[in-house]
């Protein structure tokens, strides 16, 4: 039964178009190699909404605590994760991260966690970027729940990626 957030895969033609679903209906890793090299960029954001008595904490642009400097601690948690994806994510292909930047921005209550991949490789970065926002959503969360359990992550998206067979800009 299909959810109303999903849409249904009603026929093998349809689950054909899957790529990483192979003839015989299985899981697969996608096969990169006739496919050429290029310069490949994403943007990925998280948004970690804060209490008003983690606000209050704010010094400057980050928050310290006991573990440490909270938005500093995330940005390379989020770098690690981001050239890890390979090996939490099955069917990632491995990747040798040219780049990867993490900013945490604050507004208002929102800590705008942005990461920025790049590479020159035959497959994207897209999985790159979300899991480095992602993991660093999750280490401000850690280093915060102390605090208060009353913070919510929220809107992990890609904002948009290049190189590819076709660009995207959520903005555009």
């Amino acid at each position: 039964m299909c959810s109303e957030r999903s849409k249904c895969i009603e026929s093998v033609d349809e689950l054909s178009k899957l790529s990483h679903i192979d003839a015989a209906n299985r899981p697969t890793m996608v096969d990169v190699s006739h496919k050429q090299q290029t310069e490949r960029e994403a943007h990925a954001r998280s948004v970690v909404t804060l209490p008003d008595n983690i606000v209050e904490h704010i010094s400057g642009d980050d928050i310290n605590t006991k573990k440490g400097p909270v938005f500093a601690t995330a940005i390379i948690a989020g770098v690690m994760a981001a050239k890890k994806t390979h090996e939490l994510i099955p069917f990632c292909h491995p990747i040798g991260l040219d780049s990867c930047r993490i900013t945490v921005e604050l507004d208002g209550h929102d800590a705008v966690i942005d990461c920025r991949c790049k590479v020159a490789h035959k497959t994207g970065v897209e999985m790159e970027a979300l899991t480095g926002a992602s993991v660093a959503a999750l280490t401000v969360y850690d280093m915060l729940k102390a605090m208060s359990h009353d913070i919510v992550i929220s809107e992990t998206k890609l904002m948009a990626k290049s190189g590819g067979k076709k660009d995207y800009d959520r903005d555009a």
